[in-house]
């Protein structure tokens, strides 16, 4: 019964004990990641839409 609890317990504690040995991210850092990400996620949006845009009126013309 005791190893049942046991092997969670000591899980945790090699966890935690992995956690203090990574290198985090500044606040700084993660901010200027995060805006990159969206703007790269917006730029590609416009581009896809605008591809769509122009892909959808080439087909109406050739379809009519």
């Amino acid at each position: 019964m005791i190893g049942i609890i046991q092997k969670p317990v000591n899980f945790l504690r090699e966890v935690k004990q992995e956690l203090t040995k990574v290198s985090w991210s500044t606040r700084s850092e993660l901010m200027g990641s995060t805006v990159v990400v969206m703007v790269i996620t917006l730029i590609l949006a416009a581009f896809i839409g605008l591809i769509d845009l122009v892909l959808s009126k080439i087909l109406t013309i050739v379809f009519k």
